[in-house]
């Protein structure tokens, strides 16, 4: 790879320069506050810059967006410290879903072999009931199906099956779960 021959090809922030300018001074500093433990703040703030986001939601302190207008967070949904929601790509995130501490979204990934080291974006879905633990790691393109759980320090970069428990780097399932309903 030539990384001085790099070039992003057709891909696009998906904003205007003074709304991403806007972001990056004012919105971002303020969700990423630790000052500002505040949940809904946060979410008007997401909102104001294009997210599409649902009743409940607690953003703890920490949390970093790269790009909010391609945010969509369903209801009830946890986003715990420090997670990053690096979303160069589409990032949906269905009701009830616990993201924890440090868990990292990547939708984005450049291809090794490629002579212009070429940005590879693709979308994160996870679907509602999951639970993504401390300090794991989702890559480009995968969806976490219902009520799954990635054990702490998990890391996937494919899509992971429904009412499945996975752990370890990479993930593997490890137990498939019961199908209870809530009390």
């Amino acid at each position: 790879m030539r990384l001085d021959n790099y070039t992003v090809g057709t891909y696009t922030p998906g904003a205007p320069y003074w709304k991403q300018l806007l972001w990056y001074f004012f919105g971002s500093p303020v969700v990423e506050s630790h000052l500002i433990p505040i949940s809904p703040i946060k979410v008007w703030i997401l909102q104001i810059f294009g997210a599409k986001i649902g009743q409940g939601v607690r953003i703890k302190p920490g949390v970093r967006v790269k790009f909010p207008w391609r945010l969509t967070i369903g209801d009830y949904v946890w986003l715990g410290e420090e997670a990053w929601i690096d979303n160069i790509a589409p990032v949906t995130i269905e009701s009830h879903v616990c993201i924890s501490q440090r868990v990292y979204l990547c939708t984005g990934n450049h291809d090794w072999n490629h002579p212009e080291f070429k940005l590879t974006p693709a979308p994160i879905h996870i679907q509602e009931s999951s639970w993504i633990a401390a300090n794991s790691a989702i890559g480009p393109g995968v969806n976490v199906g219902k009520g799954t759980v990635l054990t702490l320090g998990g890391v996937t970069g494919h899509s992971l099956e429904a009412m499945t428990i996975y752990s370890g780097n990479p993930a593997r399932a490890i137990k498939k779960k019961k199908d209870k309903e809530p009390q």
